[in-house]
């Protein structure tokens, strides 16, 4: 049982670390967004390579709401949504782990 407690610590730290690069690679992408940058830039194609896939889903669902207040609110919502599965998903890891070390 314990080499399982670390094989689920270890995939707790490697998602939490992966939601949290998103986390950042989305908020850089939302603040470039605010200066009109140049698209030609390696550094702003990369944020809309890495973070489009994870905004257009989102932006889909979105689409009805988007449309009659003119207002993109899919960064928003993916915010919130990593930050769910930080709090949930990850620290339910944590906790099945947790309790794995001490059977």
């Amino acid at each position: 049982m314990l080499i399982f407690a670390y094989i689920i610590d270890g995939l707790a730290t490697v998602l939490g670390l992966v939601l949290t690069i998103v986390y950042w690679l989305l908020f850089i992408r939302v603040l470039i967004s605010w200066v009109n940058p140049d698209p030609y830039n390696p550094i702003v194609q990369f944020l809309h390579r890495s973070t489009d896939p994870i905004l257009e889903p989102v932006c889909k669902m979105l689409m009805p709401l988007t449309y009659r207040i003119h207002i993109d609110l899919s960064p928003l919502v993916t915010f919130f949504l990593i930050i769910f599965l930080q709090r949930s998903l990850v620290g339910m890891l944590f906790y099945i782990a947790r309790m794995l070390k001490h059977m």
